[in-house]
């Protein structure tokens, strides 16, 4: 990689679950690095949606084990996107 060149942690992993970056110029913002900024508007969105519906699942008395488990797991994943959201940003804030 050329002095000139930024990598960026993007938020999400491969298929295989390996690490996934972007290389840039460092010349600006091109426009995949527009893309994954729109992707990680959806991902904390998509966690806002979430937390609201788990806050009503939670408050209600009717809901079932089955229900419950799923709704920890999408949180489990929806948790480890806005981390990896959190971590890349708070890269890119420290250069």
């Amino acid at each position: 990689m050329s002095e000139s060149q930024t990598t960026r942690l993007l938020s999400w992993v491969s298929p295989d679950g390996k690490t996934c970056f972007l290389v840039s110029d460092g010349r600006g913002e091109s426009g995949f690095s527009r893309v994954a900024d729109r992707i990680e508007d959806v991902q904390l969105d998509l966690a806002d949606r979430l937390l609201d519906h788990a806050a009503d699942l939670l408050g209600d008395g009717r809901a079932t084990d089955r229900q419950l488990r799923y709704l920890g797991e999408q949180l489990s994943a929806v948790l480890r996107d806005v981390r990896r959201v959190a971590e890349s940003r708070g890269a890119r804030l420290s250069r």
